[in-house]
């Protein structure tokens, strides 16, 4: 089999390593045929811009792989991170043209897009894809407010920890993995990343990440390889309860 049939095969649906937590998750078979129809991809490639704030925005996508983050930039040039986009979160905004924020890959990024205005269409004839948006977006706000705590409230080691269960938690779910074991994954964002999303300073970042792997929390190989021998271990020092106080 050619290398081109074996990319082919792994970008149709059901093959699809985000399909169970993407838009079209609830999907039946003759509507996973209707978006086959209408979708296409696109690569970024890491610190390459998929949108600015403020421009008009053609379609709506989910991220199949990679991480993108969100910005805000004020007036007088100072810029805030204001959220991650992992794989399987969904971008854009039905019924709104203009991207609110800018959005720059900070890993080769894959996108799988839909024009917006056929989109729009199928979400009026498609009650399994407007369901899924619903809880996707009520699952966003409950993450928003989880970051306000994170970010008013925690200490610097709680809101490492609390990142770092983040992504351990969203990685097991993408790989159908339980959180009962040791769970490996790349580290999406550059310590300066890291800083400038949670209001640290590089330093303390780079003091935090050295006392959580002394303390057996996180192990590291490379650069940006984590283990999480515990997990509830590390939901402990991020100042969360056992019963899934962070948001997946």
């Amino acid at each position: 089999m050619s290398t081109f049939t074996l990319a082919e095969d792994r970008m149709k649906c059901g093959n699809c390593p985000i399909r169970h937590r993407a838009v079209c998750a609830r999907c039946e078979t003759d509507e996973l045929a209707v978006l086959e129809r209408i979708k296409y991809y696109r690569d970024f490639a890491p610190g390459q811009a998929i949108v600015w704030a403020g421009d008009e925005m053609d379609f709506v996508a989910s991220v199949v792989d990679g991480v993108a983050t969100l910005s805000h930039t004020m007036e007088d040039g100072r810029r805030q991170m204001v959220g991650l986009l992992l794989p399987s979160d969904f971008l854009g905004r039905p019924g709104r043209a203009a991207a609110p924020y800018d959005v720059v890959a900070t890993s080769p990024v894959t996108l799988c897009c839909f024009r917006r205005e056929p989109f729009e269409d199928l979400l009026a004839s498609t009650p399994p894809i407007n369901r899924r948006l619903l809880e996707m977006t009520l699952d966003e706000l409950d993450a928003a407010r989880e970051w306000m705590l994170i970010l008013g409230r925690k200490t610097a080691r709680e809101k490492i920890a609390s990142l770092l269960a983040i992504v351990a938690r969203r990685d097991a779910s993408l790989r159908l993995t339980k959180l009962d074991g040791p769970l490996v994954f790349a580290l999406p964002l550059t310590r300066e990343a890291m800083a400038d999303y949670l209001g640290l300073t590089l330093e303390t970042v780079s003091r935090q990440i050295s006392a959580l792997k002394r303390d057996g929390l996180i192990r590291i190989q490379g650069s940006r390889q984590i283990t999480v021998p515990d997990f509830q271990r590390l939901m402990a020092e991020a100042g969360d309860d056992n019963d899934g106080g962070l948001i997946s």
